[in-house]
């Protein structure tokens, strides 16, 4: 499970100071009473865009460990914020999604790049509409809409803090709720 580590800093402060040292998990989301036995569970790195450890603690009661994820992070992907919203800004304001993903990722095949920026996209399109429909009726899924209801460049990193309550019920990126969408679900899909 992900839950919000509320901060000021920015990734290079936190990694210069180490913060994930510092973050703090007060209650247990599981067992807000207490006597779960919450405890502190070590690190896992994050190693883009730069190798970073989060904060990570242990609830036995529950058998499930919580990530304190910064606020700058994305949930369930790679990166930040702000540059999961650069791709999007790239892809909408290029000639096609082919050139935005040959602008931002000319390291790999443009397929891979595809991929890679069309499941920002998505993520992004899934976070929105489900933030507009709870929270701003009548205000347009998309970075531009929520950059005038915000009043801020920086959309994602602004609408994680905004509503910071329901963060275990919107989608990743800003979200730490469960994908909307399944590429490889149906209703016939068996586990082995």
């Amino acid at each position: 499970m992900q839950v919000r580590y509320s901060t000021k800093l920015s990734l290079q402060e936190y990694i210069e100071q180490e913060a994930w040292n510092q973050a703090y998990l007060d209650h247990c989301p599981f067992h807000p009473e207490g006597g779960c036995g919450l405890a502190r569970h070590g690190f896992y790195a994050r190693k883009l865009p730069e190798y970073c450890l989060i904060a990570r603690y242990y609830c036995p009661k529950g058998h499930t460990t919580i990530g304190l994820i910064p606020d700058f992070f994305c949930s369930r992907l790679p990166g930040t914020l702000d540059e999961v919203e650069h791709a999007v800004n790239v892809a909408q304001e290029s000639k096609s999604q082919e050139e935005a993903a040959e602008k931002l990722r000319p390291e790999i095949t443009l397929t891979s790049a595809l991929r890679w920026l069309r499941r920002r996209i998505r993520y992004v399109r899934e976070a929105l509409t489900t933030a507009a429909g709870l929270f701003t009726p009548g205000c347009h899924p998309d970075l531009k809409s929520f950059r005038q209801w915000l009043s801020s460049n920086r959309v994602l990193f602004r609408l994680r803090r905004s509503v910071s309550d329901f963060l275990q019920h919107l989608p990743p990126v800003v979200g730490f709720g469960p994908r909307i969408t399944s590429r490889y679900f149906n209703e016939f899909h068996l586990q082995q």
